[in-house]
């Protein structure tokens, strides 16, 4: 059964749903004039610009930057270091550059995520704004479908989530084992005193409510993105001499992988291709729907305006972070050409860590694992805040919470399996959710159109009405 499961799997996570998510994300963007691209600056300077504005405007529970960061929280993860690195040394520097494609048609996906997820969001009974992919398609499509839909995303979404939990508490234990390796202190014991502090400080967290939820990630978002940047900006200006060469491989490898990776990878146009799309959607979650349930939350005065920081939230995630993770390991010369695949499966899963070395020594390796345990971190704060909305969602806010306590008990699961097979179930789990989420986000995108339409059309852009403001 783990085989028919993990063949289903992988083909569709191959282009069936790679085409949805692309070919919908296309169709998004055209409907509402690749926006990302048009209004970048002015997209810039309202959400970079304002990210410590405490003038919202509007209604909702949470600050706009709050709900931002609470879903980037769930976005930049291990996954934004360690998975990075390995499309390169399995289809070359080329795969990068489809990433960055896939990226700019995400911000417009994103942009319709989170303005749906704000347009159709609803007040719980404990009186906090929710919504999300569930609620837009319930609210959206409306009818027997639109609830048929909403209610399997929602069901498969929290079956995704709950042995991911316990995935991710494993990632977030790896580094501090790897900090405290050169003691003589036993390894899982070590690890299991990782597990049950992760246990608390999530707790902490995530039994605040999502107001603390946002307090918690307004802070730790920040920190721990500039703190992984700082370090990999500084490796790229040390080594800005060799820049342009490594974009030229990435240009040219985007189309001629053979050229820049060499006859012994034997790596395909249409590998690079999947490889770097399928990168792309990993990282910013574009069209998996799970953005808006951390942004239902925000008190914005339009979704227009709250879906730009969805275009903010992939910007960060996959052109800054990824690409500094890219380019860390090409610029240290830890890729090269011709890799036989015995190099290749020794250094893949450690190239950052590598990369940091070779500047920084063993500093490099603290910094990754400090980063690598806060990404991971916050990304668990924030996934048991979403199993939370799923049971919410179907079987209202008394049984939510009773989810939220069930969610944060998977971490202390984690002290006593490993889950070795639970990346196939994951996949095909989450897979499910994608398909209901961007069929309802291509059959709504002419809302999507509409509601960007009435923020930047017109003598100026739209402003609260002063009579809603009071």
């Amino acid at each position: 059964m783990v085989e028919i499961i993990e063949s289903f799997t992988e083909w569709l996570w191959g282009w069936p749903l790679l085409a949805l998510v692309i070919g919908g994300g296309l169709i998004i963007n055209i409907r509402t004039g690749f926006i990302q691209l048009r209004y970048f600056p002015y997209v810039m300077k309202q959400t970079f610009g304002k990210m410590f504005s405490k003038d919202d405007g509007g209604f909702g529970t949470v600050s706009a930057f709050q709900a931002m960061t609470t879903a980037l929280a769930s976005s930049i993860g291990a996954a934004n270091i360690v998975v990075v690195p390995t499309i390169i040394f399995a289809a070359g520097p080329g795969a990068i550059f489809w990433m960055w494609i896939t990226a700019i048609i995400g911000q417009g996906t994103k942009f319709a995520e989170v303005a749906l997820s704000i347009k159709y969001r609803e007040k719980n009974d404990d009186g906090d704004y929710v919504g999300g992919c569930s609620y837009m398609l319930k609210n959206g499509l409306k009818g027997k479908l639109g609830k048929a839909l909403g209610g399997l995303a929602a069901f498969f979404f929290m079956i995704e989530i709950l042995p991911s939990i316990t995935l991710q508490t494993l990632a977030a234990a790896g580094p501090i084992k790897n900090v405290f390796a050169q003691t003589n202190l036993n390894e899982n014991l070590i690890k299991n005193i990782a597990i049950v502090v992760i246990f608390i400080l999530v707790s902490v967290v995530v039994f605040g409510g999502v107001k603390q939820i946002g307090r918690v990630t307004e802070k730790m978002v920040p920190i721990m993105a500039s703190l992984y940047v700082l370090f990999g900006i500084i490796i790229i200006l040390m080594h800005i001499s060799e820049l342009p060469r490594v974009i030229g491989l990435i240009f040219k490898g985007a189309f001629d992988p053979l050229a820049v990776v060499g006859g012994v990878g034997g790596v395909s146009l249409s590998q690079v291709i999947s490889k770097g799309v399928a990168r792309g959607v990993y990282s910013n979650e574009a069209g998996m729907g799970s953005a808006g349930y951390g942004h239902a939350a925000a008190t914005t005065d339009h979704p227009a305006r709250q879906g730009m920081w969805g275009i903010f939230e992939v910007f960060a995630d996959t052109i800054v972070v990824c690409t500094i993770s890219a380019l860390t390991v090409l610029l240290t010369g830890i890729w090269q050409p011709n890799m036989s695949k015995e190099a290749i499966s020794q250094v893949s899963a450690v190239a950052v860590e590598r990369a940091f070395n070779t500047l920084f020594g063993q500093l490099g390796s603290i910094v990754v694992s400090i980063s690598l345990f806060l990404f991971v971190l916050s990304t668990i704060i924030v996934i048991v805040f979403y199993c939370e909305k799923q049971a919410e969602y179907l079987w209202g806010t008394r049984i939510g919470k009773l989810m939220r306590l069930i969610a944060s008990l998977m971490i202390i699961l984690g002290i006593f399996v490993s889950f070795d097979k639970a990346g196939v179930f994951l996949d095909f789990t989450l897979g499910l959710v994608v398909i209901p989420n961007m069929i309802g986000l291509v059959v709504m995108s002419r809302e999507v159109a509409e509601i960007k339409k009435e923020f930047f059309d017109g003598d100026k852009y739209y402003k609260l009405d002063q009579k809603n403001k009071k």
